[in-house]
């Protein structure tokens, strides 16, 4: 199969075969395991459903047939978003490994970005505000005018303004893996991926 869960850990550098420092990220995919199937004739699509973690305080009627722990994220992996998966492979209580990663393979990872709260549009957008001179004391960070008055007489829906920044489901493709350990389920990734550290991270092999 060739997609897993995974929890971000911390970023490191390694020194690849040439001498150069390569930043990463390390992924932490211990503890993932098949907690259900979707089927075409029970469920009207085809999907292997993964968990990740322990639930702390889980009730009786969360249990999973042949897993221990119940599991605290669960996600749902679609046959036509990766590689050879064959639902027939696998079964409820079966463990997800690492071994369908290799150094050097090209993924596609997705996360929620961190959340800034409510702010403004230097920098939600990256705006540069307005100048200092001309007894603008207090418009250094203001977003300036948005809209004609006589016509169109009103402002455009779409404009780039103040607001919720962050927070958002995130999706970055062709990230290197840099390097894989099986035995202690860590995956190296190059750059910095999108979340906070300990956020759940979904991990696909590239096409």
């Amino acid at each position: 199969m060739s997609a897993i869960l995974g929890y971000k850990k911390d970023m490191t550098q390694i020194f690849d075969s040439k001498g150069r420092v390569v930043p990463c990220t390390v992924v932490d995919v211990s503890g993932v395991y098949v907690i259900g199937k979707k089927t075409q004739e029970k469920d009207g699509y085809e999907a292997l459903i993964l968990g990740i973690g322990k639930k702390r305080n889980p009730k009786k009627t969360e249990s999973i047939r042949g897993i221990k722990d119940v599991p605290l994220k669960r996600y749902e992996f679609r046959p036509e978003r990766t590689r050879d998966m064959n639902l027939d492979d696998y079964n409820v209580g079966d463990a997800v490994k690492i071994d369908m990663f290799k150094e050097g393979d090209m993924v596609q990872v997705t996360g929620d970005s961190k959340g800034r709260g409510f702010q403004g549009v230097v920098k939600r957008y990256r705006f540069h505000g307005g100048p200092r001179t001309h007894g603008q004391s207090d418009r250094e960070r203001a977003p300036g005018s948005i809209g004609a008055g006589t016509d169109p007489g009103r402002v455009f829906k779409g404009k780039k303004m103040p607001g919720r920044f962050g927070g958002a489901k995130t999706t970055l493709k062709n990230i290197e893996i840099v390097k894989v350990e099986p035995g202690k389920s860590l995956l190296c990734l190059k750059g910095s991926i999108p979340g906070a550290r300990n956020g759940l991270l979904k991990i696909y092999k590239r096409r």
